[in-house]
């Protein structure tokens, strides 16, 4: 009898705290959640280069005295994402009251003139800006040059699989049609590609046939190279 009211008071102790326990905790979340204890004091903005830290800012749309735990981060990130110049954002809570946010940029691989100056295009084919060309980004020479023409993506997946040795002599990428590429290089000579096909074979071929004597290297057909 004695031992069965010790458990049952041990029993009522240990429901007690536990009850006190959820009450504080719920206490503390709702603190958290509807104070500005938790509010944003720090923002952290890492891999910018050209876009400004005021875009992100503005994008970021950080309501003052709100709680991070009412932050929508994944909203945030899409909005710092459209930035035109950037690629991929990523927006982290850093407890207790940092907004960290991750930017990669995107890297022009060549840009084409237009009426209102050079425009910039990506990796992925993304047109992205109208600006003064960095130094060391090949021109494309083409009809209809644009970010959604698949001449100018043709041209870019060129470059996509050229080794780098190579990328860094191009001055001028040419593409008459999608199986039409030439690389124009900077010290003259030409490399007659052809088309997307056969990509990574032709990228381990160009390189050893770019030492022997010559102006024009037929890449075009991988199999049977030539040199004029």
């Amino acid at each position: 009898m004695g031992s069965g009211l010790a458990r049952w008071r041990l029993d009522r102790r240990l429901w007690l705290f536990s009850l006190l326990g959820v009450c504080v905790l719920t206490a503390v979340m709702v603190l958290a959640w509807f104070t500005p204890t938790l509010s944003v004091r720090t923002v952290r903005i890492d891999g910018l280069t050209a876009v400004s830290e005021e875009a992100v800012r503005e994008q970021l749309q950080i309501p003052a005295g709100t709680s991070m735990l009412r932050m929508d981060t994944t909203a945030m990130a899409r909005r710092v994402a459209g930035i035109p110049k950037v690629h991929t954002a990523r927006v982290q809570r850093m407890f207790p009251s940092t907004i960290k946010v991750t930017v990669s940029e995107r890297v022009p691989v060549l840009y084409f003139d237009g009426p209102d100056g050079a425009h910039l295009v990506d990796g992925e084919g993304i047109e992205f800006a109208v600006e003064p060309t960095p130094i060391g980004v090949p021109k494309l020479l083409t009809e209809r040059p644009s970010g959604s023409d698949p001449v100018t993506d043709a041209a870019v997946g060129v470059l996509r699989v050229l080794p780098p040795a190579l990328v860094a002599q191009v001055g001028e990428v040419v593409a008459r049609s999608i199986s039409d590429i030439s690389l124009n290089l900077t010290d003259g000579r030409t490399v007659v590609w052809g088309g997307t096909n056969d990509g990574e074979r032709k990228a381990q071929v160009v390189l050893p046939l770019l030492t022997r004597e010559g102006t024009v290297f037929d890449v075009s057909s991988p199999n049977l190279v030539t040199v004029k």
